[in-house]
């Protein structure tokens, strides 16, 4: 069992977030129960690389000295698997908003589908969801989304080393990905409707892996609790 100094001197911590739990929830959560179970007045504890609350899977937290690392683990290669649907879109490019259009998808083949996914692969161009936390003009995205104000936001560079379908069940596609920092589903999801001339909206995403770090060998919020008791 690990002592606070263990906390204190740095930990890698391998957490499996739970669905609709924000990040930095999960942050906060394992924060407040390091200090209450040993009674510290303060302990840093941070996150390598955000995920929305719609999705799951691994977060890597790091504490005390280890906080230092986290830059280096966010710039680490991706792994995702997740669910896109065909034919509508949202505004949030998920489910998080309703459906805003749909659109004709009888043209759409596995062959097609198959083939578009090589437009995905190497390094692409992107567009950030409006409802995200990135920040412009010291406001948040969403901020400026839920306003109803239209905000012009800039394509990025991201990287797709694998994108392969794994199942296709009518309009539901499953996935599986590796990608760069910065790289978000959410749009590549969007994009790759446009690229079959129809429309797509992700509806499920789990991150399986973060460079070395396998969500296999993560464990819930709520285990990590019961085994710090002292």
């Amino acid at each position: 069992m690990l002592t606070p100094e263990d906390y204190l001197s740095g930990q890698v911590l391998l957490i499996d977030k739970p669905l609709h739990w924000t990040s930095f929830q999960v942050v906060n959560k394992l924060r407040w129960e390091i200090r209450q179970a040993f009674k510290l007045k303060k302990i840093k504890v941070g996150h390598a690389g955000t995920l929305d609350p719609l999705a799951t899977g691994l977060l890597v937290l790091c504490t005390g000295k280890m906080t230092k690392q986290i830059d280096t683990f966010q710039g680490q290669f991706k792994e995702y698997t997740g669910t896109l649907v065909l034919g509508s879109t949202t505004p949030s490019f998920d489910l998080e908003t309703e459906i805003d259009s749909t659109f004709e998808t009888s043209h759409i083949t596995h062959d097609l589908i198959h083939e578009t996914t090589k437009q995905f692969i190497g390094d692409i161009e992107q567009k950030p969801p409006v409802f995200s936390a990135l920040k412009k003009d010291g406001k948040r995205l969403y901020e400026f989304a839920r306003a109803g104000e239209v905000v012009d936001i800039k394509s990025r560079t991201v990287s797709v080393s694998e994108f392969e379908i794994t199942k296709i069940d009518n309009l539901h596609i499953d996935f599986r990905i590796v990608c760069s920092k910065g790289t978000y589903i959410r749009s590549l999801a969007h994009d790759f409707g446009k690229a079959l001339d129809s429309g797509a909206h992700l509806s499920a995403l789990r991150r399986t892996k973060i460079g070395d770090f396998d969500v296999k060998n993560a464990i819930s919020v709520e285990d990590f609790i019961k085994n710090l008791a002292p």
